[in-house]
């Protein structure tokens, strides 16, 4: 008998799986290679994208910084500004005072030029009057101490100011304490 004749059908199928392993081996290194080519694509992109976050919030935490110093100059006189309004709270009692003696005038004048330098050199600092009479009263600018009625006056229009607010770059400092002016009764309520 020859070589030939001595294949056994078993012995086909193992030549083929040989060569069926063999093409695999083949195909294996080019799907590893691709695999991992695959991996490392996906890793540089993760890589990128967290390297894009990060420069991201860098440039978040700068622009934090830089707000929070702006505020911190624009705002740092407010303490001091807070305390000095009691000084123009007493310009302004002593400007209220009537001149009836002529020895009063020209102290009275004084105050007065005092009381201008003084509102004006806090004004070169952002801090503001706030002197709403006649205005409508604003709950974020003044405080009502008392209401009245006012036939002549529309309601919750601001009718005296009994001492002014003041504002520091827009933020208040201290509210304007003010007499409101309230609705007249309706006819119904009297009776």
């Amino acid at each position: 008998m020859s070589d030939q004749e001595n294949i056994t059908p078993e012995m086909e199928n193992e030549e083929q799986l040989t060569q069926e392993q063999v093409d695999a081996a083949d195909e294996a290194p080019e799907q590893a290679e691709d695999n991992q080519v695959a991996e490392l694509q996906a890793e540089v992109a993760k890589l990128k994208e967290d390297a894009l976050r990060a420069q991201a919030e860098v440039q978040n935490v700068r622009r934090r910084a830089e707000a929070d110093v702006e505020k911190a100059h624009k705002f740092s006189t407010e303490k001091f500004a807070r305390e000095l309004l009691n000084v123009v709270d007493n310009l302004d009692r002593a400007m209220a005072m009537s001149p009836d003696d002529e020895v009063v005038k020209p102290f009275l004048e004084g105050i007065e030029m005092t009381h201008k330098s003084f509102i004006d050199t806090l004004g070169k600092f952002k801090v503001e009057q706030i002197n709403p009479e006649g205005h409508p009263f604003d709950p974020e600018l003044h405080q009502a101490i008392s209401m009245v009625e006012a036939p002549d006056a529309e309601p919750n229009t601001v009718l005296n100011v009994v001492q002014k607010g003041y504002t520091n770059h827009g933020r208040l400092l201290r509210p304007a304490m003010v007499v409101v002016s309230k609705a007249a009764p309706s006819v119904n309520e009297k009776a």
